[in-house]
């Protein structure tokens, strides 16, 4: 986290808000949605970061499949998406890079999620 915060420059929330979708391996890209003034900006990917963040990628991976096999798995998805697409919560690239240790409960929707 500290590679990617400090190449790339990305602020704290923003990286710990980051999501797979979000990350451009190939065009050593980083889109950073929702950041300061509530804008979308695109910033570069340091490649002495991509390794370590594959390695995250796959933590975050095997924390999505052990969640789905107990029944949760979901994520908080931004503004109606989650009427739009009602199983995209649950979908790889929607998840975080940083998934946290411990579920919550939303306090608006009763929902149990992973933030």
């Amino acid at each position: 986290m500290a590679q990617l915060l400090y190449g790339s420059g990305l602020r704290m929330m923003e990286c710990l808000r980051l999501r797979v979708k979000d990350i451009l391996f190939d065009k050593y890209q980083i889109i950073v949605r929702d950041g300061k003034g509530e804008k979308d900006r695109v910033t570069m990917l340091p490649e002495i970061a991509v390794e370590g963040l594959r390695r995250q990628i796959a933590v975050a991976r095997d924390v999505l499949e052990r969640d789905l096999a107990e029944g949760r798995g979901s994520v908080w998805l931004p503004y109606a998406l989650a009427k739009k697409y009602p199983n995209a919560s649950k979908e790889f690239a929607w998840q975080y890079v940083f998934p946290a240790h411990k579920l919550s409960t939303d306090a608006r929707s009763g929902n149990v999620h992973r933030h």
